[in-house]
């Protein structure tokens, strides 16, 4: 299979045609080959308009599965980045988000629950040569405080609430960005710190699978 050329194809007729019109995010989804992020049994999809599913998950997860190119460049987007930025990238999984925020920011930390996931994306990374970028494991919705605050946080996947936790990572003016979903509608919203205040705007209709510790919690039945 020619990548390369399925690469373009997917910023042309996927990306460009949804309003992401940062020449930064189209240059560093049409350089990053997008194929080395999933399992070889399905690198044929990987410029595909859909999810891919991950192998790998530990036991007693449910699978985790890659945003389609489209949604997670609009959530890039959204999230404004500048090339001083620090970045928390909330579950990373096998890395492909965190190489592409790293083309955009000053630095990336990459969270993943899961550790064979982690280890996939050093290995990816250093293969790629990018060392502003950096994986730690622990759990997705306690965020990383030790290397915050953060100018970004990024959830890679749907989200049915934000904790705190994270909220409290974020610099003034820091931007969180995620997918809200509820009953399987989703909702791509940016938050905004400003000092100890937090603003929310919606964005755009998405769908994203939904990450470890961000599920919705079953309601109290009497």
């Amino acid at each position: 299979m020619d990548f390369a050329a399925a690469r373009a194809n997917m910023v042309d007729s996927q990306i460009r045609t949804n309003d992401v019109t940062d020449r930064r995010i189209l240059n560093a989804m049409n350089e990053l080959p997008r194929e080395a992020f999933v399992p070889a049994s399905v690198r044929d999809l990987a410029y595909m308009d859909e999810e891919i599913a991950l192998a790998g998950a530990a036991p007693g997860r449910k699978g985790r599965r890659l945003m389609t190119p489209m949604v997670f460049a609009k959530l890039v987007q959204i999230a404004d980045i500048g090339p001083g930025d620090l970045v928390l990238d909330v579950g990373c999984a096998t890395g492909y988000s965190t190489a592409t925020l790293a083309r955009l920011a000053d630095a990336v930390v990459g969270l993943e629950t899961d550790e064979g996931f982690a280890d996939q994306t050093t290995k990816a990374l250093s293969n790629l040569g990018i060392d502003n970028a950096a994986v730690v494991t622990g759990p997705l919705e306690e965020g990383y405080a030790s290397e915050g605050p953060y100018d970004v946080i990024m959830l890679n996947g749907a989200a049915s609430h934000i904790p705190d936790a994270l909220f409290d990572q974020l610099k003034h003016g820091g931007r969180l960005v995620a997918v809200i979903s509820d009953a399987g509608f989703g909702k791509a919203h940016v938050y905004k710190r400003i000092n100890e205040e937090i603003s929310s705007r919606a964005s755009f209709d998405a769908s994203a699978p939904v990450l470890p510790g961000f599920e919705r919690k079953p309601a109290f039945v009497f």
